[in-house]
């Protein structure tokens, strides 16, 4: 009988989706899906359950790789981790308060884990008791305060959901990691009676920028199924986006489609940046230390310096920058993240006229010392200098209109500046707005 109604499910599943394609969209239309999501350029990422409880730690002992699988490395059995989605009470939560930190430092989307691998929800949803509100002491809807604080700040709510599910019966593979699997037979059931269902509550009840998939990776998961998925989210939401792991064209951590056709508007680099600028939408997802969700032995802290060279450079290239934060069990984000964020938000209020709502440009770096974006009129190119320039600097590949004003964002003179064996010399004031980088906003002749 459950083979009947897995192979019923499919059937269903595939003539439901045949009557629309939104992956074939015009050029014109997706451009217009997609604007509002290339102009924000950088958004946050924060990845938070019941994993924060244990926060790397189980049985006394540390375990090895990112705090989010902990279920997983630890080979923790199912009761023994809805242990810790009982000791879940962030009492200390504040979505105004998060909202406003991301806000601050120039994050202009927020995509936040509704359900990580282990299955637990942080929304009240109606598929399930494993959710925040029915297996939880904390007795608040998160993703429900969340969506209604990003709206009063202007911040647009994207949720990450993962295809697998380590808590669901219908959903576990023998091996769920790496790709030594053996398919669960009862996986459509699963597809069509939980993972959708709660999909779609996402949609109809917080309205989400962005659907962030990530899981794709196991063996009852395929292309069709991604195509099929994405189809259908678009019918619910028209305007939705959705990255590339809604389907298999993910390839490996660099994150770029491997074929052409690929479910997906936005190719997902983790932890790396691409080498060169692409003219396809992407986006890194890159965390601050070495974990996703919290550990609470990982010090291993990148500066701000990293950070805002990690953000002009994506810029360049012509991408997004989604960066991460891993909040405590008791819901306060990290204070080492707060303080960076911080930074970066001090130094996007001077710059940021050189990142949101710029475009790449084919020579998008010039040496180790200038990078480059170009307004999204075309009239303006920025250098970015990465190092603390001298007395003057010098540029070959971008050529100022004549007699045109050249000025240093967050300072009110012009620069002097002049043409001398096919380079513009600029002349530099000794006091710098910013001790990160500096940018240079130049009229394009």
């Amino acid at each position: 009988m459950r083979h009947a109604i897995t192979l019923l499910l499919v059937c269903s599943l595939t003539l439901c989706q045949a009557q629309t394609d939104f992956i074939h969209e015009s050029k014109s239309d997706r451009d217009a899906r997609m604007s509002w999501w290339r102009d924000a350029t950088l958004g946050m990422f924060i990845h938070w359950g019941a994993y924060a409880v244990p926060a790397g730690i189980y049985k006394g002992q540390e375990v090895k790789g990112i705090g989010e699988w902990i279920m997983h490395n630890g080979k923790i059995p199912i009761p023994d981790y809805e242990a810790y989605v009982k000791q879940f009470n962030p009492t200390s939560f504040n979505a105004k308060e998060w909202v406003r930190i991301a806000k601050d430092a120039g994050m202009k989307y927020i995509v936040i884990t509704s359900k990580h691998h282990d299955g637990f929800c942080l929304w009240d949803s109606k598929i399930t008791q494993y959710d925040i509100i029915d297996a939880a002491p904390f007795q608040r809807d998160i993703l429900k305060e969340l969506a209604d604080a990003c709206k009063e700040a202007g911040v647009r709510l994207c949720f990450y959901h993962s295809i697998m599910d380590w808590h669901q019966p219908d959903a576990e593979s023998k091996k769920n990691y790496p790709h030594q699997h053996t398919p669960n037979p009862d996986w459509a059931r699963y597809r069509e009676t939980y993972l959708k269902p709660q999909l779609k509550e996402l949609i109809t009840k917080y309205d989400p920028g962005v659907l962030w998939f990530d899981g794709e990776w196991v063996p009852e998961w395929t292309e069709n199924q991604g195509k099929d998925l994405y189809n259908w989210l678009r019918s619910l939401k028209p305007d939705l986006v959705i990255n590339n792991r809604v389907g298999k064209g993910r390839d490996g951590m660099q994150g770029m489609n491997k074929y052409q056709d690929a479910a997906g508007d936005f190719g997902t680099p983790e932890q790396e940046i691409l080498e060169g600028a692409s003219d396809a939408d992407w986006e890194s997802c890159m965390t601050m230390n070495d974990t996703w969700g919290f550990k609470q032995n990982d010090h291993n802290w990148k500066s701000a310096q990293i950070l805002i060279d990690n953000l002009v450079d994506i810029a360049a290239k012509g991408g997004n920058y989604l960066l991460n934060v891993g909040p405590t069990a008791e819901g306060l984000i990290p204070v080492p993240s707060v303080e960076r964020l911080q930074a970066m938000g001090d130094w996007l209020r001077i710059n940021g006229e050189a990142i949101y709502g710029t475009s790449s440009r084919k020579q998008y770096k010039e040496g180790e010392h200038a990078k480059f974006t170009v307004s999204k009129d075309g009239s303006y190119t920025y250098a970015i200098l990465h190092a603390k320039p001298g007395e003057t600097i010098s540029l070959a590949s971008v050529m100022p209109a004549a007699g045109s004003r050249i000025r240093l964002l967050g300072a009110n003179k012009a620069l002097a500046w002049k043409s001398e064996a096919g380079k513009i010399v600029i002349t530099m004031p000794a006091q710098l707005p910013s001790a990160y980088a500096v940018t240079i906003q130049i009229k394009n002749g």
